[in-house]
């Protein structure tokens, strides 16, 4: 007579129909307090039998994953939607939803969670590269996978994280288009002086902030007196998740800066607070000319009628002024790397420019501009060696 299974060493009986089935108990659900099991199904006793062992050996070794269909692609989803969108800012998520979508679930959406291998993940990684996939896409996306196989694995979906066998491209190391001090004071800023948006030009140049920093600044987020600013919000567009039928697809929305170092405090240089009181008097104008029908959110950079600026109508109005002053064209957000690089040039501490534009780390700062950096290194190297020589 066959022995009678001890607690913990699982069940095995047969079913009506012929087949055996065999289950352990996991422990229990944290919600309703049932018991939660495993089950395997098998033709024959000894079957079943194999994998129930097999499963308390893994279980007894930390390897146990209990039997599950769930995809890679529908584990991303769930990851994407329940585990991190609740914690992320609204073009965060908004990154993370695109990449998920675009590129990791048409590629290995279909794959059995259990099943993906290092070298699924690795020719993903080498076929997106081949194919025109920048280095800086393809990390965020292992950065993805990272996530969703760790939290599988936290939640005993997987064995194991397999993306940490892998290795994704080296994010490649752009050279930035700025504009020289020069272009900047003798032919943006002079073109631009009747321009009503001037005094939005000036503070790119002039304070490093970001795009949606700078859209989404407030008078009262300016201190005249103290001639400072301070970040404490941002104008993003996001994708309206709860749209339906005709619905937008997008919105406009403020956001928290994204780190404690992003919400700092920024001095304004003299000519750009002088021009900024300039267009201050010019928007009480427009706001009494409109009356009722003007937008009054306090913004600084705004329509004339009040509302806030698409970042993405000021990205053309920014193209469109580079071309009325004869300059090159370059990005937006290179108006910060000008900023920070005239700052330096003119004798900064990279400290400074890191609490300045808002960096995390002031590696993040010395990386980026290294090539300003090591110029003023040599000039600093030049002066050591005169004190050293004894000569000027």
């Amino acid at each position: 007579m066959a022995r009678k299974r001890g607690n913990n060493e699982g069940t095995i009986v047969k079913r009506k129909d012929g087949r055996w089935v065999a289950s352990i108990t996991l422990g229990r659900d944290p919600v309703t307090g049932k018991p939660k099991r495993a089950w395997f199904y098998g033709k024959t006793r000894q079957d079943v039998a194999e994998k129930l062992t097999k499963a308390l050996q893994d279980r007894k070794q930390g390897t146990f994953v209990a039997p599950h269909k769930v995809t890679l692609g529908e584990w991303l989803d769930t990851w994407l939607w329940e585990y991190k969108k609740p914690s992320l800012r609204p073009t965060t998520f908004d990154n993370y939803e695109m990449l998920v979508r675009r590129h990791l679930k048409p590629a290995l959406g279909t794959i059995a969670l259990r099943d993906v291998r290092p070298e699924h993940l690795q020719h993903f990684y080498n076929d997106k590269a081949e194919h025109g996939s920048s280095a800086r896409t393809v990390r965020l996306c292992h950065i993805l996978l990272h996530g969703a196989l760790a939290q599988a694995e936290k939640n005993q979906l997987v064995v194991r994280n397999v993306s940490k066998l892998t290795e994704p491209p080296r994010e490649e190391h752009k050279e930035m288009a700025i504009l020289t001090m020069d272009q900047v004071a003798t032919s943006l800023l002079p073109a631009l002086k009747d321009d009503r948006l001037f005094a939005a030009i000036y503070l790119a140049f002039g304070t490093g902030l970001r795009r949606g920093e700078l859209l989404g600044l407030r008078w009262q987020d300016i201190d005249f007196q103290q001639e400072v600013l301070h970040v404490r919000q941002a104008l993003v567009r996001v994708k309206n998740h709860d749209a339906h039928g005709d619905a937008r697809k997008t919105r406009l929305t403020f956001q928290a800066p994204k780190t404690a170092r992003s919400r700092r405090t920024v001095p304004i240089p003299m000519e750009c607070l002088t021009a900024l009181k300039r267009y201050k008097a010019q928007q009480a104008a427009e706001k009494l000319l409109l009356g009722q029908a003007y937008a009054d959110g306090d913004l600084v950079i705004c329509q004339p009628d009040g509302k806030p600026i698409d970042p993405r109508n000021f990205l053309r109005y920014f193209g469109k002024v580079l071309q009325q002053a004869g300059l090159p064209q370059i990005r937006l957000h290179d108006a910060r790397h000008t900023f920070a690089t005239m700052m330096l040039e003119l004798g900064a501490s990279p400290k400074t420019v890191q609490t300045m534009l808002g960096h995390s780390r002031i590696a993040v700062t010395l990386d980026t501009y290294s090539h300003v950096s090591l110029e003023l290194e040599k000039k600093e190297a030049a002066k050591l060696n005169a004190a050293l020589t004894g000569r000027k």
